[in-house]
C-alpha cells in the first residue's frame, strides 16, 4: 500500500474564505458529491496535485457547533484538530477585518506546537490593501503572505515555501503480510469494542506495529491459518460541544486508513439506524475502490427497541444503493454474537476483491451479454466491442476496446457490469470497467 499523502489544513473564522481557496487550490469550485442518491457530502477534503509535491487539502469550512458553539469556540477547535491531524497548517485571516483576538490565540497554539505554519492574510486584492497586512508581521511572524482568494492573487507566493516544509517522503517500512482491514464507522458506533471482542475471542494477538499514519497503530491478528492486520480509525474524543466537528473529522481518519487497507468494515448502530454520515464514510470507502461488509452493531437491543431485521436491511440497503454488492450481517460488540462469521466473510470478500478473470473467459461473458441484449447505435454507426481484459485485480478492474467509448450508456455499462457479477460473483468488492478506443485519447470510465 502507497504511503498516505502529506496533509495540509486550512483554519480560520467563518467568512474569511476558506472554502474559497480550497476550491481554487483543488481546481474545483464544487462539493465533493456522488451521483448515487443516499450519499452526501461536506467539502471537506481535496487532493492538490499541481504543485511540487501532492498532498491533502482540508477544508474545516463547514464545521460548526450547534447548540450554542460560538466563533470563537468553533475556531478554537478547529485549530486543535488540525493540529492532531496535519502536516502543515494554512490559517486564514480576513485582511479587512484586520488581527483579532481569536486570531492571535490561534496564532500562539500554533506557535507552541513546533509545526510548519503559513498565515494567509486574505481579501488583499490591490496593492494599496496590503498595508492592512501590517499589523500581522508586528507579532514578530515572517510566514505571512496577503492573497486574494477570490482573485488568485499572492496565493503561489504561499504555495511555494508551504509545499517546501510538508514531510519528504519517507522510505517504505516492510508491513506484515495479511489481508488489512478497517474498521470504519461514526463515533461512539463500537469500532474499538469490535476489535476488542475480536482480539479477545480469538487471543491471538501476534505483534503491534506503528502504522504509517499517524494516530493508528496495526494489530496483527492470527485466525485459523490467515492473518488479518487490524485498523481501529477511532481516536479522536474531546468533551463539550463538539459532537459534530469530531463527526467530520471521523471522516479524515477513514479516510487516511482507508488508503491502506484491502476491506472496510462499516459499523452501522442498530438502534440509531443507518445516517448521512454512515453514507459519507460509506462513499469514502467506495470511492477509495475497496471491499466492503456492512455490520448492523448493537444487535443486541434488538428485541429492547422492538427492531426487525428484515426491515433495518432494507433500510440500509435503500440509503446505501451504490453498496448493493456488499454483504450485511448484524452483529454485537458487547455480547460478541454474529462476530464469528465476520473474519470468515472478511476472506470471502478478499477472494472476490483479488479475483483474475482470463481473457477468454471475460469475452465469452461479454459475448453472451452482448447477445441477450445488443449494443446500440451511436451517431448512425453500430457500437461494437472488439475485446475486453482484467488490467488489474483489488479491485477487478477491465478494460474494453470498443469502437466509440463515447456512446456507451450509463445503463448498458450497468448492464454490462451485472453480466459480470452473475457470471462470476464479486460479491463485496466494487469493479471498476473501462472503456476505451484501440486508438488512444479516448476512455471512459464507471466503478460499482
Amino acid at each position: 500500500m502507497p504511503s498516505p499523502l502529506p496533509v495540509v489544513a486550512i483554519i480560520g473564522r467563518a467568512n474569511v474564505g476558506k472554502s474559497t481557496l480550497f476550491n481554487r487550490l483543488i481546481g474545483q469550485r464544487r462539493s465533493i458529491v456522488n451521483n448515487q442518491s443516499g450519499v452526501t457530502r461536506d467539502r471537506i477534503y481535496g487532493q492538490v496535485t499541481f504543485y511540487k509535491k501532492p498532498f491533502m487539502l482540508i477544508d474545516t469550512g463547514g464545521i460548526d457547533i450547534d447548540g450554542g458553539g460560538t466563533i470563537e469556540d468553533m475556531v478554537l477547535v478547529q485549530g486543535d484538530l488540525a493540529l492532531a491531524e496535519a502536516d502543515v497548517v494554512m490559517f486564514l485571516a480576513d485582511g479587512r477585518q484586520g488581527l483579532t483576538p481569536q486570531d492571535e490565540e490561534v496564532i500562539q497554539k500554533l506557535r507552541k506546537s513546533g509545526k510548519p505554519f503559513f498565515i494567509g492574510v486574505n481579501k488583499i486584492d490591490s496593492q494599496k490593501q496590503e498595508l492592512d497586512t501590517n499589523e500581522f508581521f508586528r507579532i514578530g511572524l515572517d510566514c505571512v503572505f496577503p492573497i486574494s482568494a477570490e482573485h488568485g492573487l499572492g496565493i503561489d507566493d504561499m504555495m511555494e515555501p508551504l509545499v517546501e516544509a510538508l514531510p519528504h517522503e519517507e522510505m517504505e517500512v516492510a508491513q506484515p503480510g495479511g489481508i488489512r482491514l478497517a474498521i470504519i464507522g461514526r463515533p461512539n458506533v463500537g469500532k474499538s469494542s469490535i476489535i476488542n471482542q475480536l482480539l479477545e475471542q480469538e487471543r491471538c494477538i501476534v505483534s503491534e506495529i506503528p502504522g504509517t499514519t499517524r494516530d493508528s497503530v496495526d494489530t496483527v491478528l492470527k485466525f485459523e491459518d490467515s492473518s488479518f492486520i487490524l485498523t481501529d480509525t477511532a481516536g479522536i474524543r474531546r468533551k463539550g460541544k463538539t459532537h459534530h466537528v469530531l463527526e467530520k473529522f471521523s471522516v479524515i481518519m477513514a479516510l487516511k486508513v482507508l488508503e491502506r487497507s484491502d476491506i472496510a468494515v462499516l459499523l452501522i448502530d442498530a438502534v440509531e439506524g443507518i445516517t448521512d454520515q454512515d453514507a459519507t464514510i460509506a462513499g469514502y470507502a467506495h470511492e477509495e475502490g475497496r471491499g466492503v461488509i456492512l455490520c448492523v452493531n448493537k444487535w443486541d437491543l434488538a428485541g429492547a427497541e422492538h427492531l426487525d431485521w428484515k426491515e433495518v436491511e432494507a433500510s440500509v440497503r435503500n440509503k446505501l444503493k451504490f453498496l448493493e454488492f456488499a454483504p450485511i450481517m448484524p452483529v454485537s460488540a458487547k455480547t460478541g454474537k454474529g462476530l464469528q462469521r465476520l473474519l470468515p466473510e472478511v476472506e470471502r470478500v478478499y477472494k472476490e476483491y483479488s479475483r483474475t478473470i482470463s481473457t477468454s473467459r471475460l469475452n465469452d461473458c461479454f459475448a453472451k451479454a452482448i447477445q441477450r441484449r445488443p449494443m446500440s447505435s451511436y451517431r448512425g454507426r453500430f457500437l461494437k466491442l472488439y475485446y475486453a481484459t482484467q488490467i488489474k485485480n483489488r479491485p477487478p478492474t477491465f478494460q474494453c476496446f470498443v469502437n466509440f467509448p463515447e456512446g456507451i450508456h450509463f445503463s448498458y455499462e450497468r448492464y454490462l457490469l451485472n453480466s459480470l457479477r452473475n457470471s462470476f460473483g464479486f460479491e463485496g468488492t466494487p469493479i471498476r470497467l473501462l472503456f476505451a478506443s484501440r486508438h488512444p485519447g479516448s476512455r471512459r470510465e464507471d466503478s460499482r
